[in-house]
């Protein structure tokens, strides 16, 4: 497999004060972000292999602008607790040149350097299905040297995402670019009430279960 995951994002109220479950359940908060250009902030968890990002607004008028409208992130955010699905999942390369696993389109934010880009899906639209991206510069946390290390270890134990599985209450069929994710096994996705998403942690030897709902449409499995 080309490619592998690198991020998970749910959409939260600005501030992420859901992050604080997380930090009661025994997990420890890496550093946050400020996306200049793009109105979006986080609070993020980091893992030995991927890592899961609350992600706000916090300047509307910048996610509106004409640069970065097209990434519905300011539309999958507003109607987060409504009609879209609040989920992301970010994708990186395991080998150099490697080719993003469904069609894309460059976006260049101003936060991030030339000339890297991101390169998010065509079913960017599709506000109902996740918002799926591909990063090209990114790599795994753990493969980083030791000074750029984000935090990773955690009481409660967890040290890698093994599994990601997405509930979702709108139609069975889905995108092109949605079904190649689901066709390589780097998520499944199935039908229920309300959108949820459930992460698996090494294996699920334990099978244990954390419910974290209402704050956030989340539950851990591991």
């Amino acid at each position: 497999m080309a490619s592998e995951l690198d991020h998970v994002f749910i959409c939260t109220a600005t501030g992420a004060p859901a992050a604080d479950q997380l930090i009661q359940f025994g997990l420890t908060e890496g550093p946050s972000n400020v996306h200049p250009g793009q109105g979006t902030a986080n609070r993020r968890f980091f893992f030995q292999n991927a890592y899961l990002e609350l992600l706000w607004v916090y300047a509307p008028a910048e996610a509106q602008a004409e640069t970065v409208r097209s990434t519905c992130l300011w539309d999958r955010w507003a109607g987060r607790e409504s009609r879209t699905c609040p989920f992301g999942l970010c994708f990186r390369p395991t080998e150099v040149d490697s080719k993003p696993p469904f069609a894309t389109w460059d976006y260049r934010p101003q936060y991030l350097p030339p000339p890297l880009s991101i390169g998010i899906a065509k079913n960017v639209e599709e506000v109902a299905e996740p918002f799926l991206c591909h990063l090209t510069f990114a790599q795994r946390r753990d493969s980083l040297p030791a000074s750029e290390l984000p935090p990773c270890n955690h009481a409660a134990g967890m040290r890698q995402i093994t599994e990601i599985e997405l509930v979702t209450p709108h139609k069975s069929s889905h995108s092109p670019e949605l079904q190649a994710v689901i066709d390589l096994g780097l998520a499944t996705v199935r039908t229920g009430a309300e959108h949820l998403m459930e992460i698996g942690f090494d294996g699920e030897s334990q099978r244990q279960r954390a419910d974290f709902r209402p704050g956030l449409p989340l539950i851990f499995r591991w």
